[in-house]
């Protein structure tokens, strides 16, 4: 490790004073070696410790007593037989107290290729500085098998976070879109260490219009166990931070393929404008191939307009269909080069294309034919639209010609299906930056503070409490009385339009239907009356009537708090779908219609909303315009609000309101026996 990261400073180009420390040499590398920190003729502006954890302690002291001001600490701090507290909480404590900025522990360094400054003990490829992506991760083989392996990708910049005992992800991020070079940045994020920089990092990222490409592990609970046991850290809820990277454009990949890819798209591409996907073929199997995987992958594929059919019908062997995506080759023969150039820049030339792929094999040995350069360089003349070469199958990215070729706009890559993941980021990222600025529903603010005191300290409310706060913030709630007796019952009712509904009052009890607390389509007051006397003896007298609400969809609003993020709004449809099916999404609050109209068009069972067989089609605008209004409540009321749920909200075909609901201050003790 000592001997990389002297051999990385040179190979990256550093120019200033380096002075190796080691009491048993007297010089290494033709630098001299000196004994100590404290001999040093000079202070240094960086320590990077190649030891191991049993001498970390001593070494780190030494560079404190020196004044030194920033290190790098590889090691993992974890001493066998260690004493309380263990090596690591000790050496944070040094970090604190000194004030010092540390890269890592538990991680593999940092590259500043633009500065050129490798603070590195491991072996690395040549970077180029200046570079124009970063690559911020968690995980150090993470960083090192795309920094290491992935020559198209040029890097500026490159972290291996490790455990962040002093500079956090958020740092890094928020240095980094300083960078006038950084037209990309990729995380490999297990936690957010401190959520709120993450957040103002990532809302930097979003003014500045610079793509965030995240690959976040810990989705399944075991993984998110171990995500805890490896860094230390609390590992948020991985809908929370869809949700955080929804809010501020953040494109989310699964796997490093992905995020390469996707980082190679964004950082070398031609500006990808609106409409879809356009792509050229040589082979009737994988142009059907292709339609395949850009459904599954959510990707658009460009219907192309009638002038653009006609001049294909013109250009290709007539047994093959003018579609897209097109098989351009058939017979072969002469001209078949310029058939296929032709095809290209028609297809790229459609009013609908955003982007064009070529998708070809590569040559023998994972080279690339000059012919594909041809028809790649003549469409984009043509359309001045983005153009990329795609492998069916595996290729290599470090072929001179094809590193070469990718850093020229044309990006050379391996696999259809990893490609379309990129450019669903790619389009998505463009829909975002299209979209209108943010404008969150005002809020009544006597109702915040009424409110605010109400819940503060407060567990559970009941339900007519808690519809009654829905209603005070403006959102519409069914008509309903709460009833101690059967006289009230009846004076209740009589203010109502039948059918009723009747549910149960009784404190202490959350769940009214699993105790069978909840009787549906009550025709009259005997009706009431009979399950009135049934209820009450079983659960007491005190109960909520109210009334039917018009037939309509069931949808159900939330709110979960995230231990790093704070309050989460759930929206989705609701009733016993929203336990079956969990067809659910989350946004952090607060958000506007427009906002809520895009996550409800995601959703699996978006068609109910537009009628089933006949059905009258739900009143969407209601609820995109009642769920922003929702999110306002709990923004404001944020620091007494631990859990909220509103299910159903009954969309009809004009309007919708809520039909039951529940509150839970932040008082969270359970009263559900």
């Amino acid at each position: 490790m000592g001997d990389w990261s002297l051999v990385n400073l040179k190979k990256g180009g550093y120019t200033g004073p380096i002075h190796p420390i080691n009491p048993r040499y007297e010089s290494i590398a033709g630098l001299r070696c000196y004994g100590s920190i404290g001999s040093l003729p000079e202070v240094p502006d960086l320590v990077i410790f190649a030891v191991g954890d049993p001498r970390i302690e001593g070494a780190l002291d030494e560079a404190i007593s020196a004044g030194v001001p920033a290190a790098v600490i590889m090691s993992s701090l974890v001493l066998d037989d260690d004493e309380s507290p263990p090596l690591k909480s000790r050496v944070l404590q040094r970090i604190r107290s000194s004030r010092m900025l540390v890269c890592g522990a538990n991680g593999m360094g940092f590259y500043n290729i633009r500065d050129r400054v490798w603070g590195c003990g491991f072996d690395s490829r040549h970077h180029e500085p200046p570079g124009n992506v970063t690559l911020l991760s968690h995980s150090g083989s993470g960083m090192c098998g795309i920094a290491d392996c992935e020559e198209r990708l040029r890097f500026n910049l490159v972290v291996s976070c490790g455990n962040e005992l002093a500079v956090t992800m958020d740092q890094y991020l928020d240095f980094a879109l300083d960078l006038p070079e950084t037209k990309a940045v990729g995380l490999f994020i297990e936690t957010a260490r401190n959520p709120e920089g993450f957040r103002a990092a990532l809302e930097k990222a979003a003014a500045r219009k610079i793509p965030v490409v995240a690959l976040k592990v810990g989705r399944t609970e075991e993984a998110a166990r171990l995500t805890v046991s490896h860094s230390g850290a609390m590992a948020g809820d991985d809908a929370t931070y869809q949700a955080l990277f929804d809010r501020y454009g953040v494109q989310r990949v699964h796997d490093m393929d992905e995020l390469a890819t996707a980082l190679i798209l964004f950082a070398e591409l031609h500006p990808v404008g609106p409409g879809g996907l356009v792509s050229l073929h040589d082979s009737g199997g994988e142009r059907q191939l292709m339609v395949d995987l850009a459904d599954a992958a959510g990707v658009p594929l460009t219907r192309l307009a009638a002038e653009t059919v006609a001049a294909l019908e013109q250009l290709i062997d007539p047994e093959l269909p003018a579609v897209n995506p097109l098989d351009g080759w058939s017979r072969g023969g002469e001209g078949a080069a310029q058939q296929m150039t032709d095809a290209l820049a028609t297809l790229m030339g459609d009013p609908g294309a955003a982007l064009g792929a070529l998708i070809h094999d590569r040559a023998p040995g994972g080279g690339v034919y000059t012919s594909y350069v041809d028809y790649m360089r003549e469409a984009r003349r043509r359309s001045d639209k983005p153009v990329a070469l795609v492998a069916s199958r595996q290729g290599t990215g470090s072929d001179p010609q094809v590193v070469a070729l990718t850093h020229a706009g044309y990006p050379v890559l391996d696999g259809v299906q990893t490609f379309l993941t990129g450019v669903r980021a790619l389009f998505r990222y463009r829909d975002f930056l299209a979209t209108p600025t943010a404008e969150p529903v005002p809020v009544n603010q006597a109702a915040v503070r009424r409110w605010s005191s109400a819940l503060d300290g407060r567990g559970a409310l009941g339900e007519a409490e808690s519809l009654a706060m829905l209603a005070d913030f403006g959102l519409a709630v069914v008509p309903h009385s709460r009833a101690s007796s059967r006289e009230e019952l009846v004076a209740a009712a009589a203010g109502l339009d039948a059918p009723y509904a009747l549910k149960t009052a009784a404190g202490g009890i959350l769940h009214k239907s699993d105790r069978g607390g909840v009787a549906l389509g009550l025709a009259g007051i005997s009706d009431v009356d009979r399950a009135y006397g049934e209820m009450a003896g079983r659960l007491g007298p005190e109960v909520l009537i109210a009334q039917m609400a018009e037939p309509g969809v069931e949808m159900i609003l939330g709110v979960k708090h995230d231990p790093q993020f704070g309050p989460v709004v759930l929206l989705g449809f609701g009733g016993i779908l929203a336990e079956v099916l969990q067809d659910v999404c989350f946004a952090l609050p607060p958000f506007d219609a427009r906002h809520v109209q895009r996550l409800v068009d995601g959703l699996r069972l978006r068609r109910l909303l537009d009628g089933v067989r006949g059905g009258r089609a739900a009143d969407i605008d209601a609820f995109c315009d009642y769920a922003a209004r929702f999110s306002g409540m709990v923004d404001a009321l944020r620091d007494v609000i631990r859990e909220v749920d509103v299910n159903p909200v009954i969309v009809g075909g004009s309007g919708c309101m809520a039909v039951d609901a529940l509150v839970v201050g932040t008082n969270t003790r359970s009263t559900d026996p």
